[in-house]
């Protein structure tokens, strides 16, 4: 393009190059989209002290050593998944944390402060709620009433049933569960909805630990979906999680960590992103120690002599 200047005389003008001086965007190639799970487990903020901490904690039964110097940590605003085979201690160690079982050796902190946990009560008042895998629910009783179980709420000596129902709805809201009314028998609900009737129920409280102990066993792919989505929005609400279970994609759909116990001892605890199933399995059984590569350790080790 050419123009003429004061005296007259032509001069040539550059073009300006498109976007030159401005900010690009990344090429498409480069943005990455997050399933929804992990796009929530890269927004909730992990607290820097553990809301939960288990120092060389040990438990015997008579003769029975059911736990032998146990490490765990519990952030806020994380999911544990505590697995491990039948026997390996998972729900002896659960019920230490709830105060069922008081432990013989170790120390249990509870925000950076050593604390002592005797009784079912010391855990609840400090923030811990545990839902057990029998659920105890009552079947003939509709849902306010076994969310207000043993906690009614009373006005002048009688039960405040439509505060009571105001809680429950609101509860239920908040944790974006579906159930058809609130005034149903539990006998009429599902499997998942009863599991979440109960996860529900331990959030009267404002606990800030929550257990899960195996909350998908015995529930179609559906119910188990609901219960799952449900633990991804209580990691989103802040609240720290211990998940028990057996079921390697539910572990790996929900949880940040796997702490992985066998025979009553640690044995690793892994990041998701980062480990195969197969390697928490490993771990599980025992795979990669035992007589075989023992045997193949022995021998490397004398043929390297």
């Amino acid at each position: 393009m050419t123009a003429l200047d004061s005296s007259g005389a032509p001069r040539i003008i550059q073009p300006r190059k498109l976007g030159a001086g401005r900010r690009t965007d990344p090429p498409k190639s480069l943005c990455t989209t997050l399933p929804p799970g992990q796009a929530a487990k890269e927004m909730v903020h992990v607290s820097a002290t553990p809301v939960l901490a288990l120092r060389g904690v040990s438990k015997r039964f008579g003769a029975v050593q059911a736990l032998t110097d146990v490490e765990l940590e519990v952030h806020a605003g994380e999911v544990v998944a505590l697995v491990g085979d039948n026997g390996a201690g998972k729900s002896t160690l659960v019920k230490t944390i709830a105060g069922v079982h008081p432990i013989d050796e170790g120390v249990i902190e509870w925000e950076g402060k050593a604390v002592s946990i005797n009784r079912p009560h010391d855990a609840q008042a400090l923030g811990i709620a545990t839902v057990y895998q029998d659920l105890a629910l009552c079947d003939n009783i509709d849902v306010v009433g076994n969310l207000f179980l043993g906690r009614e709420l009373k006005k002048r000596g009688i039960l405040d049933e439509v505060e009571m129902e105001r809680r429950s709805r609101e509860l239920l809201q908040t944790l974006s569960i579906r159930i058809p009314s609130v005034r149903i028998p539990i006998a009429s609900l599902s499997g998942g909805q009863r599991q979440t009737v109960a996860i529900a129920r331990s959030m009267l409280g404002e606990p800030k630990l929550v257990i899960l102990d195996e909350p998908t066993a015995a529930l179609g792919v559906e119910q188990t979906a609901q219960v799952l989505d449900l633990v991804e929005r209580l990691r989103e609400r802040g609240h720290a999680v211990i998940l028990i279970s057996h079921n390697m994609a539910d572990v790996k759909a929900v949880a940040d960590k796997v702490a992985v116990l066998r025979l009553g001892k640690n044995n690793g605890v892994f990041e998701v992103k980062t480990t195969s199933q197969e390697e928490i399995i490993s771990a599980i059984t025992g795979a990669t120690d035992n007589a075989v590569t023992r045997r193949a350790a022995r021998t490397t080790g004398e043929v390297s002599k």
